[in-house]
């Protein structure tokens, strides 16, 4: 399959659905955050190593996170009522994506969240589209994650955690806060087993696309 380049003339991408077996829809041109905006709502994100070319994705299927589905495990409901993290949003949104990016992930090469990720994301927050949900221990930050929102999706991009459960406790508190402003679901874009345990279940592509053009019709505040 050829994957065709991206005119650096326009935001406008390719059909999704015309996406490689992987996912892969198109390469280029650059990050420019309303080029990440306009992909974002086409169901489509960037994930890309620091010296390849932007990547740009739609996979099929899809993992999706519907908020009434999060599951709470019984080990999960004692570390919260524990009461020992303190969460807060959107006080320290670099230094999450930092720590991102710093995760180990098996059969990955360095991380995907690059300089050129981190610079536009943080141009997103300052626009009002990206945020983050942070855990802190003791002053410290300990975990958390940052996404952006569509609509009335929340499109999690990455997760972290420096002290056991610390990123779970702060999912938990995100989901609950994604309730009461009115959002539906948490695009949580590539399947992985530990997301599935969470409640977190797969779609077909097509119906993704469908949820994200509702959701661009309800939009909520953060």
């Amino acid at each position: 399959m050829n994957i065709p380049p991206l005119s650096n003339y326009s935001f406008n991408f390719p059909d999704p659905r015309n996406a490689s077996n992987e996912g892969l829809l198109a390469y280029g041109f650059d990050l420019h955050p309303n080029r990440v905006l306009a992909a974002y709502r086409q169901g489509i994100f960037p994930w890309f190593n620091e010296n390849d070319p932007v990547l740009w994705w739609s996979p099929n299927p899809r993992l999706i996170l519907e908020l009434e589905q999060f599951k709470v495990s019984k080990s999960l409901k004692k570390e919260i009522e524990k009461n020992i993290f303190e969460i807060k949003f959107d006080t320290n949104f670099k230094q999450v994506m930092m720590e991102c990016s710093k995760i180990y992930r098996k059969d990955q090469k360095g991380s995907w969240i690059n300089s050129k990720m981190i610079e536009t994301y943080c141009e997103l927050f300052d626009m009002g589209h990206a945020h983050s949900f942070e855990a802190y221990f003791d002053g410290i930050l300990v975990g958390g994650g940052y996404g952006v929102c569509l609509g009335n999706i929340f499109c999690g991009e990455s997760m972290f955690a420096k002290k056991s459960n610390a990123s779970k406790v702060a999912l938990y508190f995100l989901v609950q806060h994604l309730k009461k402003q009115g959002f539906s679901l948490i695009d949580c874009q590539i399947p992985t087993p530990h997301l599935k345990s969470l409640g977190a279940k797969e779609i077909s592509r097509d119906k993704f696309l469908q949820l994200v053009q509702i959701s661009l019709e309800n939009p909520k505040d953060f």
